[in-house]
């Protein structure tokens, strides 16, 4: 029987969706199958309506807060269209249950568009809009802190000595580091975006800070969410005066700096950040910024927004078939409990209060490591087989044949040649040599390390190909600084080799950073090195940026305008008099193919004159990429480094059990491609790969329990068994049996139940007659 090392450890013992499971290398090797231990659980990016709020427990509202502490919600104060509030709900997540908080002491005044935060286990209130709405009288804006215990139900607030933030409302607020922090916000006369910090540690002896912000600090807006992630502050979109913006901002708590997180990476025809709003919420969960409802342009957008902060790229997300979608919405309130958001009121349709809560689930799954791993192998520069030799200089650049020739099909020319060229040579020198001159060939080169391709790229200079390169391993290019004179030339060399080697994805990339870069001080260099290398977009975009009259007039009289050459300086002057008419095109803009895409034709035949190893699955050969396998699992890596066999041959196999070729080809499609799609059955044999083949993490066992948890039906349940029943996975051969006995009738009629071996048929045929004996013998012998 086989052992299945860490299976169990590595089990998921909690009935979140997918989650997160950390690998322990010390686990006991007694462990003998492997535990998924099924339970309750949600289907992911399902949006659930929960009962509202009944109107004798509170009333609808919007402009309020809610905060998330144990099992529950906590609402408090806003307004509901008549008068401001001040009670506290309180929402039980696992009752989905409504009832009024117990409170004691006096409570905040009425308001709206405060501030609420939970820190250790308290609720802190700050600020916000009081007074009487109805007749509008008394309206001003607060800077008083009050503080709600959860164990006693005590109202207190904080007076603190010493210098205020100025009242406020509409502002954000959040919790770092034992420290309440308040930014930004409406006065009543003007928008804020000024910072302060209280400790909520010591009652005696807190007073409020002003902190000194520096970087690209956020303009004065009012009306947005804020949320912490990896140790940073996230504010995105609100209201700026007239002018809306949909910028995300991110906050260093320790050296107070702002950074607006840039959009030039995302390519025309990729998911773009949300449009400008206001009134909305956003919350953070493991590394996503999930961003809901507001005002967008006149609009109450419902799409659910995702942010990820390790690849900085926006998505939508598209909500489960089952989902009850929330309507959009403004000036509602969000929170977190464990794997789920909660949202609650808000100002809907014709200006309507809504008292409904909504829960969505969110999804679990450690992140893609691709390109990061790919990106690994390019820095360490390990198992390269081919070096570039660039330029008059005859800089040498390394690399991998793999991958080189997955995304560009230029270089893949100029390898093939070089292969031929190298193989020529080698039929003219002796026999033992020959051997080992067809490196990256369609057979691997028994015993040691093959010889270097040579590959002469005369066009291009190391520096903006080796930014080049980093682009074919990752799928981006790190940005240098921004608005830089040689920094932006780099660029310009880079995409002049993208337009060289047709690769549409960088030449995009390289465009909308360039765009993005010229500015009053370097629009000039950028101009004159555009039209030298004859790059006709940019030098366009540049005479445009130019002749604008916010920026014409400081152009022409600086020092860099006087060292022009004269056509341009003619060209310049005739665009300013006569700007030529606007084109527009509505070819649609070639994006190029992504490394996902690329790897995917790579493995699917693509790539087979490249293979340089033998997989070998139960004696079949699967020829594969060294470097590719090295790069997303340790297991090859240490293998091809150390212990390489001399015959180019792995045999294939997960501990003692070798998967089925199905599955196998799973495995390789989430090796090279990252994909996690694949029959259930293939989830029970991969289970344990991320351990085995040491992948960066257990995003693929993830995915497998999901997979289980979700898709065993009668259908598939025979398939399921056999692989249960192979890889000893106890728990889910009970399961399928189970299935199989309560639908016989139909599962009886499928034609794989006559394939299956005598002893799974034997034990179908127990595990039906245990489940008479149980619901039926006493029947039974009553008759008798």
């Amino acid at each position: 029987m086989l052992s299945f090392d860490d299976w169990g450890k590595m089990s998921c013992k909690s009935t979140k969706v997918a989650p997160s499971v950390d690998f322990d290398h010390s686990c006991s090797d007694s462990v003998e199958y492997l535990t998924l231990n099924f339970g309750p659980f949600e289907t992911v990016h399902r949006w659930r309506r929960l009962p509202p709020c009944d109107e004798f427990v509170g009333a609808r509202r919007s402009k309020h807060t809610v905060v998330a502490y144990r099992d529950a919600i906590y609402v408090f104060g806003g307004d509901n269209g008549k008068n401001m509030l001040n009670d506290l709900l309180r929402f039980d997540v696992k009752d989905c249950s409504w009832c009024r908080a117990f409170t004691t002491g006096t409570p905040p005044a009425p308001r709206y568009h405060h501030s609420a935060v939970v820190y250790s286990s308290s609720m802190f209130v700050f600020g916000g809009y009081t007074g009487d709405i109805y007749s509008n009288s008394n309206l001003k804006n607060k800077n008083d802190l009050f503080e709600y215990k959860f164990a006693t139900g005590q109202w207190t607030e904080w007076k603190v000595d010493g210098s205020l933030p100025v009242a406020r409302s509409a502002h954000g607020a959040t919790v770092y580091s034992d420290k309440l922090w308040i930014f930004a916000g409406y006065d009543g006369n003007a928008r804020l975006n000024d910072m302060w910090t209280i400790s909520l540690q010591d009652r005696e002896h807190a007073c409020w800070e002003e902190i000194d912000q520096s970087g690209e600090i956020p303009p004065s807006c009012c009306n947005f969410p804020v949320a912490v992630c990896r140790d940073k502050m996230f504010v995105f979109s609100g209201q700026s005066g007239a002018k809306i913006t949909n910028n995300l901002f991110q906050f260093e708590f320790n050296g107070h700096m702002w950074t607006r997180i840039p959009t030039e990476h995302l390519l025309r025809g990729s998911p773009p950040p949300p449009q400008r709003r206001y009134g909305h919420t956003m919350v953070a969960f493991d590394r996503h910024l999930y961003v809901f409802g507001g005002a967008a342009d006149n609009t109450l957008p419902n799409e659910l927004h995702c942010y990820d902060v390790d690849s900085q790229t926006w998505e939508v997300i598209h909500p489960s078939l089952d989902s009850e979608m929330p309507s959009g919405r403004l000036f509602h309130a969000a929170a977190v409990i464990q794997d789920a958001m909660y949202i609650f009121g808000g100002t809907v349709d014709n200006n309507v209060r809504s008292g409904e809560m909504y829960r969505f689930q969110f999804s679990c799954y450690p992140k893609c490591t691709l390109h990061e791993d790919y990106g690994k192998l390019w820095e360490n520069r390990q198992f390269c087989d081919v070096e570039f030799i660039l330029g008059e200089r005859e800089e040498r650049v390394l690399g991998h044949i793999a991958i080189v020739t997955a995304r560009c099909q230029w270089l893949r020319k100029k390898i093939l040649q070089a292969r031929d060229r190298q193989r020529q040579r080698t039929k003219q020198e002796s026999s033992a040599e020959s051997d080992e001159g067809a490196t990256g060939g369609g057979s691997h080169v028994p015993g040691g390390q093959s010889q270097l391709l040579e590959v002469s790229i005369r066009e291009a200079e190391a520096q903006p190909f080796e930014v080049l390169m980093q682009f074919l391993y990752t799928d981006k290019i790190l940005y240098p600084r921004r608005g830089h004179v040689q920094d932006v030339l780099l660029i310009m060399d880079v995409y002049k080799l993208a337009l060289s080697f047709k690769l549409s994805r960088l030449e995009q990339l390289c465009v909308q950073y360039i765009e993005a870069s010229v500015d009053l001080q370097n629009v000039l260099s950028v101009c004159e090195n555009a039209n030298k290398l004859q790059l006709d977009q940019l030098k366009e975009h540049c005479l445009n940026f130019v002749v604008k009259e916010s920026h014409f007039n400081q152009v022409i009289m600086s020092r860099e305008f006087e060292r022009l050459s004269t056509p341009l300086i003619v060209e310049i002057v005739r665009r300013k008099q006569q700007p030529p008419p606007r084109l527009y095109s509505d070819q649609p803009v070639d994006i190029g193919t992504s490394l996902v895409q690329d790897m995917k034709a790579y493995l699917e035949g693509g790539g087979l004159e490249f293979c340089d190893i033998i997989l070998l699955l139960d004696g079949h050969p699967r020829p594969a990429h060294k470097a590719i396998l090295a790069a997303r699992s340790s297991y090859f890596e240490a293998m091809f480094r150390s212990f390489m066999p001399e015959d180019g041959q792995v045999n294939i196999s997960i501990g003692e059990m070798v998967p089925s070729q199905q599955a196998f080809e799973s495995m390789l499609r989430y090796i090279y491609y990252g994909d996690v799609n694949m029959p259930p059955e293939d989830s029970l044999y991969l289970f344990a790969a991320p351990y085995y083949y040491g992948f960066s993490n257990n995003r693929l066992q993830a995915y497998c329990k999901q997979n289980l948890e979700m898709n065993v039906t009668v259908e598939n349940v025979l398939q399921i068994l056999e692989a249960a029943d192979k890889t000893q996975a106890l728990d889910m051969k009970k399961h399928c049996l189970n299935i199989i006995v309560h639908q016989f009738i139909k599962v009886s009629k499928l034609p794989n139940l006559r394939s299956l071996s005598q002893l799974l048929l034997l034990d179908i045929i127990e595990s039906l007659a245990s489940h008479i004996s149980d619901k039926q013998c006493a029947e039974m012998g009553s008759d008798i």
